[in-house]
């Protein structure tokens, strides 16, 4: 497939021919389910003449049906654009196609969706990660130049390690999320996935700075990474020995080889621990899930949306969001809307941003004496469908990712290796706030020394 730094090039008759032929590439890898509705010949006008970027489904489009991968939103059209769209239309970028998802990004396999679940390109008996799942496919089967995903809890980086691509998780309000179905308003963040190191950087270097529209988007001065791109850099990197310790055996060794690497290639090498990342864990699902039920308490079948039959409006309610949500999106709700209520709070909630604020101390302790820190993305490479059998086993799957969010530092993943199966292994790079020109020259770097560059 060609890059998106190559396709930014084209001309228009050039980027015509290559939207026909992933088009056809599409519905011929259509069992991947990488696409819930991507754009045909005569649906694109000049809003999408652009270069083709797949956006995950719950981002809005202008006018494009998006459902967050939900039965309670079917039949929503989006009133206008993400900020994110518009910034990829001014730089004659074009939105191409839903992506699929784990329903309200609730979810590490991209199976909970509505439409049906993602298989991995690699192995299509195993998951493709989640809840970017779709994205990542589209990007690793060759069907998206590169795609745009949001990440709560590891949602881009995850996938993107499983699928064997690159994605990259911007610090926390350097991405408006003005657009972006909120999950987690403290903790989502819209970032890309693509072929390449040099391709983040390009797509992150176009959505990226401040927006009025969101509350959250920091107003600081923003200066594009990719002109200053730097894969020579040499840099300390704090590696986390007891995370590298606690995964499976193809990837300590993988990490372990790719740290031998990054030694022989001059980079400072200084091994630290952070604390059991079950408390990640704790903290994770209590805030995002206390967030989530005040978020999702929209969708209540007056405004949005599917709508329940029923003789009275609170049974109207209860039938609306009993038929419209699935049951991880319930379950999370449900342990939101407990964590919040009252005798829980102060128990709970008040805890975990206790512990956040621990967590973010401990990651910002490390990098006022490294550059970078370098951990794994997963326990184990892409597991099979089904073979985790209750929820909390898929939650810890989550362990290495989810601190970064709670932390909000720029995180990005690189794969490294490949084990006896053929499934990817990545490393994963996180940097101090602000710090993406950091992140990115090192991934840079890395990607060279594995490619022998």
């Amino acid at each position: 497939m060609i890059s998106l730094k190559e396709a930014i090039k084209l001309n228009s008759n050039e980027l015509n021919t290559l939207r026909k032929e992933l088009i056809e590439k599409i519905k011929a890898t259509k069992e991947i389910g990488a696409y819930i509705e991507q754009l045909t010949n005569s649906d694109i006008d000049e809003s999408f003449a652009g270069v083709p970027i797949a956006i995950k489904d719950n981002i809005q489009v202008k006018n494009w049906s998006i459902t967050s991968c939900s039965k309670i939103l079917q039949g929503y059209k989006a009133p206008y654009n993400a900020t994110v769209i518009n910034k990829l239309i001014a730089s004659s970028l074009a939105p191409f196609g839903r992506t699929n998802m784990d329903e309200f990004a609730m979810g590490s396999t991209t199976e909970s969706s509505y439409y049906g679940k993602t298989l991995n390109p690699l192995d299509h008996t195993r998951v493709p990660g989640g809840s970017s799942g779709g994205s990542a496919a589209a990007v690793a089967a060759g069907i998206a130049i590169a795609a745009l995903g949001s990440d709560t809890g590891g949602s881009i980086r995850q996938p993107a390690a499983f699928c064997g691509c690159v994605g990259f998780k911007p610090t926390y309000g350097r991405v408006s999320r003005y657009g972006l179905a909120a999950y987690s308003s403290s903790l989502d963040q819209i970032g890309p996935i693509t072929q390449n190191v040099e391709d983040a950087a390009i797509l992150y270097d176009i959505i990226a700075g401040y927006d009025k529209l969101d509350s959250t988007s920091a107003n600081l001065d923003f200066s594009p990474v990719t002109p200053n791109l730097n894969p020579n850099r040499k840099l300390k990197i704090a590696v986390i020995k007891n995370y590298i310790d606690e995964a499976s055996k193809p990837v300590r060794d993988a990490l372990n080889l790719t740290i031998e690497k990054l030694k022989n290639a001059g980079h400072d090498i200084c091994y630290k621990d952070l604390a059991n990342s079950k408390y990640n864990i704790a903290a994770y699902y209590i805030i995002a899930t206390a967030e989530a039920s005040a978020n999702l308490s929209r969708y209540d079948g007056v405004r949005y949306g599917n709508r329940a039959s029923a003789d009275t409006l609170g049974q109207m309610y209860a039938n609306t969001r009993g038929e419209g949500f699935g049951v991880e999106v319930q379950r999370r709700m449900l342990l939101g809307t407990f964590v919040l209520s009252s005798g829980y709070y102060d128990a709970y909630y008040i805890k975990a941003q206790k512990a956040r604020a621990f967590i973010k101390r401990e990651y910002d302790e490390i990098l006022s004496e490294a550059d970078i820190i370098l951990m794994p993305v997963a326990p184990s490479v892409a597991y099979k469908f089904g073979e985790l059998k209750n929820p909390l086993s898929a939650y810890l799957s989550d362990i290495y990712t989810i601190g970064v969010n709670l932390a909000g530092l720029p995180a990005i993943t690189v794969p490294v290796a490949s084990d006896e199966n053929g499934l990817n292994i990545s490393a994963q790079l996180i940097g101090a706030a602000w710090q993406e020109q950091v992140v990115l020259d090192a991934a840079l770097n890395l990607e060279n020394i594995v490619k022998g560059n």
